[in-house]
């Protein structure tokens, strides 16, 4: 089988390209240029797509005897990862861009043009694993990474390989360094790739300027004043530009987001409960939407915990009925629901969050 492996410049890309050597499978290695203006080095273990991180790419290739090569994706990346995140916070959402990411670049425009010169599948460093076609949790519960690759639809699956997920992170590194690969002990990068500074607000100020608002307690009371929705996501507690926490001395957590009148609502834990999420744009990893209603279990953060929950398939989206409350749900993240009878380890399917309701459900939902 003829395989591309994205080589980030990483230690998983790296070893997910030498197991599918060592599978016998005809492996080409290729980075993504996925900015116009790549840094020469890194920021420590921010960012990526760096020249440096083309150079450990190149120099891992060589290592394993593999064709290397550097494709062009940055106009494509901007379009529909970078702007549609800066969009994304202007219309005060939360959004993932690792998210966008696998499912515009790494497995749509990168897989697209890998068919195209007769490649069968994409290998790639992510930790999660494929069983007949079904995605799954990878084996290093603090590495998986399902959450930002159940937006991946069947056929987009069906031409994947990820060959560390069933594999714990230290042993990939020591597998490396066994294989004399020089990233071995290479830093995993983190938080938002293309703000390698680390600051999103002051990012996303620079994109969207400053669109003052006010910051109100639940009756609708001013207590402070903002530059702009970008700034905030639900669940918030800190930068919230109050003096000191609420009325009963408790700490105060942003609870609403509206883009258009410019407010930030901002009130107790409790007021952060929701028991019904909606979501858009479902992607069912069988193909296929459900009939009716499935128990699932749902994770609604990329590192959050999950919830015991009912959900359907709606319109092209997807309602999730909580049986028990969950906190800082915030729209522009995915709703990923997982199968209970796996243990929670299988992916049933996924949606865009675009709303959420406090009301607690029905008993028979509970």
């Amino acid at each position: 089988m003829r395989v591309l492996a994205a080589m980030s410049g990483g230690v998983d890309s790296a070893v997910a390209a030498a197991r599918a050597v060592d599978a016998g499978h005809d492996v080409v290695g290729v980075h993504l240029a996925l900015s116009a203006q790549p840094g020469t080095l890194r920021t420590g273990s921010r960012g990526c797509c760096s020249k440096e991180d083309a150079g450990d790419a190149r120099r891992a290739a060589d290592v394993l005897g593999i064709p290397f090569y550097v494709w062009d994706f940055a106009d494509r990346f901007k379009e529909d990862v970078i702007d549609d995140f800066v969009a994304s916070y202007a219309a005060g959402e939360t959004p993932n861009p690792c998210l966008r990411c696998n499912e515009k670049i790494k497995f749509a425009a990168l897989a697209d043009r890998a068919v195209a010169l007769g490649f069968d599948a994409v290998a790639t460093g992510h930790y999660a694993r494929l069983s007949d076609g079904v995605l799954r949790r990878a084996v290093d519960a603090d590495k998986d990474q399902s959450y930002v690759l159940a937006v991946l639809t069947a056929e987009q699956l069906s031409r994947a390989m990820f060959p560390v997920g069933d594999t714990p992170k230290p042993e990939i590194r020591a597998e490396a360094a066994a294989r004399g690969l020089a990233v071995a002990d290479k830093p995993d990068s983190h938080d938002i790739c293309f703000i390698p500074s680390g600051d999103t607000r002051a990012f996303l100020g620079a994109k969207i300027g400053i669109r003052p608002g006010a910051v109100v307690d639940a009756d609708g009371r001013k207590l402070a004043e903002h530059e702009g929705v970008h700034g905030f996501t639900i669940g918030q507690r800190k930068g919230l530009g109050l003096p000191g926490p609420g009325p009963d001395g408790k700490p105060r957590y942003v609870t609403g987001i509206d883009p258009d009148s410019g407010e930030v609502r901002v009130g107790s834990a409790e007021e952060l409960q929701v028991w019904t999420v909606r979501a858009e744009r479902a992607v069912w990893t069988s193909g296929a939407a459900p009939d009716g209603a499935l128990d699932c279990v749902v994770q609604v953060r990329a590192h959050g915990g999950t919830a015991p929950a009912v959900a359907e398939a709606v319109d092209g989206g997807l309602t999730v009925r909580l049986r028990e409350p969950l906190t800082g749900v915030a729209r522009g993240q995915a709703a990923v629901l997982y199968r209970p009878d796996s243990a929670g380890d299988e992916v049933i399917g996924s949606g865009t969050i675009a709303g959420t309701d406090s009301a607690v459900p029905m008993a028979d939902a509970r």
